[in-house]
């Protein structure tokens, strides 16, 4: 599975295609992949990305656009979905009412009509309070779009205080107990042919990472910093990606806390 050049809109299902937006980085790899979604002409927009002028005129180059949905508030998925809100007159919903208009807030369960195609709201609390994946069985595939909850490569930022990793973990159990062969469509990078999978790999990670964690609280007292902590954990990796880091260091001290082991 390639992952599309700029500009450039790469059909991955017979009703689902992926735009790269140019705004890569360490936080959001080779950039935001904005899917367009639909059965028919129209097409619903998940995540229209950056509030950037050239990705949104592709955008509803491919339209028109009837719907816009938003994977959660993070701006490389959300910034852009006012102005092209404004140039389509399309509704922008999300689990977060804050970032809705002109429709009701998502809620846990619902079966979204996205352009023809029907896609099942799962909420999926951890990486952010409001984040959201979309399940999806039509014309002979089955996805879940997992905006960043899962990603094509590498893994997920659980940034506190807005993540929370006993959420997540609950998040990650919750895919990875989907059945074998439905394949991620992430918010970054290129899609997986096994959300079940990969949210296994996840969970796996993350009880890696726990356990570094514990040994070195037991090893420094529980005083330890959150950067004191990544200095240690993360020392083999780049440092501009630290920051990042020690965000989960936060979430998963927190998480610690929580299970009276700090």
């Amino acid at each position: 599975m390639t992952h599309p050049a700029y500009g450039e809109l790469r059909p991955v299902t017979p009703f689902a295609s992926v735009l790269l937006a140019a705004n890569p980085g360490p936080m959001t790899l080779d950039g935001t992949n904005t899917w367009l979604i639909g059965a028919g002409d129209e097409r619903a927009v998940l995540d229209p990305g950056p509030d950037d002028g050239a990705h949104l005129e592709r955008i509803v180059e491919h339209g028109p656009v009837s719907l816009i949905l938003l994977s959660h508030h993070h701006f490389d998925h959300s910034e852009g979905a006012a102005e092209l809100a404004a140039r389509t007159g399309a509704p922008v919903r999300a689990l977060d009412p804050q970032l809705c208009a002109g429709a009701e807030p998502l809620t846990d369960g619902e079966v979204v009509d996205a352009a023809g195609v029907p896609l099942e709201v799962l909420a999926a609390p951890g990486h952010t309070r409001d984040s959201v994946c979309f399940r999806a069985e039509h014309e002979g595939a089955s996805v879940v779009f997992t905006g960043d909850s899962i990603l094509g490569r590498g893994t997920t930022v659980v940034a506190h205080p807005d993540g929370h990793l006993g959420s997540y973990l609950a998040t990650l159990r919750a895919l990875a107990a989907l059945p074998a062969g439905v394949a991620a469509l992430p918010g970054h990078g290129p899609e997986l042919p096994d959300v079940a999978a990969a949210a296994t790999g996840y969970l796996a990670h993350r009880e890696q990472r726990l356990g570094q964690i514990r040994e070195v609280v037991r090893n420094n007292g529980p005083r330890v910093t959150a950067r004191e902590v990544v200095e240690i954990v993360y020392a083999d990796v780049d440092p501009s990606v630290w920051t990042a880091a020690e965000w989960s260091v936060e979430a998963q001290l927190t998480y610690l806390k929580e299970l009276d082991e700090r």
